[in-house]
């Protein structure tokens, strides 16, 4: 890949792969941590990387990374990390839709959210989500079923309130 190419990926993909990060740990400043180090990392493999594939290396990078900050979170709070972080929505006062949504997709697992984050928000194909997780296309195809199934029963338990 040449530093031309570099550049789109940049201008093309910055904005997503922040977008899909922060939607997994809800925090700006360690979103842009893993945005940075993602690129960093692509460039410093630039000139073994294929321009049609550079997508899909970037977003393992930054997935992979994320995972590392979860579980180094984890292990250092003795918690369940942004689980806890998310504040439960009382059935007394009525929330945004958006809150809804965020806290419905905090409760699923981390390869759940992620999966569904990547499928349904930012557009990739089964194949490419498999590639960007390490999982099998089955595999995807069931945690994206399973994630969703849990989004539409969270999600209608709220309808019945609001």
């Amino acid at each position: 890949m040449k530093t031309k190419e570099y550049n789109i990926i940049v201008e093309d993909h910055a904005d997503g792969l922040y977008r899909f990060i922060l939607g997994n740990i809800k925090d700006e400043f360690k979103a842009q941590d893993i945005v940075q180090d993602s690129f960093e990392r692509l460039w410093i493999n630039h000139e073994s990387v294929e321009f049609g594939k550079a997508k899909s290396f970037l977003f393992k990078i930054a997935y992979n990374r994320m995972i590392d900050v979860i579980r180094r979170e984890k292990r250092n709070s003795g918690s369940n990390g942004i689980i806890d972080r998310i504040e439960e929505i009382s059935s007394h006062r009525q929330a945004e839709i958006k809150e809804i949504i965020d806290n419905a997709l905090a409760k699923l697992s981390e390869i759940q959210r992620s999966v569904v984050l990547l499928r349904d928000y930012e557009g990739y194909t089964y194949e490419e989500i498999a590639q960007i997780t390490d999982l099998t296309e089955a595999q995807v195809k069931v945690y994206i079923f399973r994630a969703r199934q849990h989004l539409k029963n969270y999600i209608g338990k709220f309808e019945e309130v609001l």
